[in-house]
Formats: C-alpha cells, structure tokens, sequence
C-alpha cells in the first residue's frame, strides 16, 4: 500500500505538469484535471486504509463515482504500454508499478462508493 501511494503520488505530479501544458476549457485539460481529481481520491483512500481509519472522507459520491472512469482508464493505458516496453527498462517498471497502485486503488474506489465504512462530505480539492 505504501508503494501504492508512492506510484499514485508520482501519477499526480506527471498529470499536474501535463494539466499545466494544455490551456484551460480545452479537452485536453479537462481529461488532465479529471484525472488529477481522480487520483487525489485514490490517494485519500489508500491512505485512510493504510491508517486503518474510518475518518471522514472528503468526497462526494458523484465526485466517487465521476473518479471510476478516469483510474480504468489509466489502467488500460499503462496495460497495453506495458506489452510495448522491455522489461527491466525504467519505463516498463514505472508502468508496472502505476498497474499495481492503480490495481489496489480501484477495489478501494469501488468499496467507498457503496459506502462501506466511509462518510460523505462536500469538500473540493482542486
């Protein structure tokens, strides 16, 4: 879990910077900001399940659910790059390890969304 938080940690920054090329209200930049919320969430959920915590966390179930699209997403892509690259290369472990983290976060995604153990509220991040 606490790699997984690394690799989501490492998504986040490359999808801040990417966001940050593309101008606002293009597609481009919305898919980058989607994402980035996304991962925010991921991040929360694996570190209030590292905690063992049932704190309150601060998404609402639309804000939940809108993340399922973006994280498989990034998981078909990093799957089919991942048949592309040589292992042992720094790219294919980077990928493989974004595989792993993406692969603990979505279980996690889909348990806050059916509401075990966790609260809703209505605060933003981004």
């Amino acid at each position: 879990m606490e790699e997984a938080l690394i690799a989501i940690a490492s998504m986040m920054d490359r999808t801040e910077k990417a966001k940050e090329k593309f101008k606002q209200g293009t597609s481009q930049h919305t898919l980058q900001r989607n994402r980035l919320k996304a991962l925010q969430i991921c991040s929360a959920l694996i570190s209030n399940e590292l905690a063992n915590s049932e704190t309150v966390i601060n998404f609402t179930e639309e804000e939940l659910k809108n993340a399922i699209a973006p994280i498989t997403s990034l998981m078909s892509k990093s799957e089919k790059a991942l048949g592309k690259l040589a292992r042992g290369t720094w790219q294919h472990t980077m990928l493989s390890n974004n595989q792993k983290a993406l692969n603990i976060a979505l279980p996690l995604l889909t348990k806050a969304i059916n509401g075990a153990n966790i609260k809703y509220s209505s605060n933003e991040i981004l």
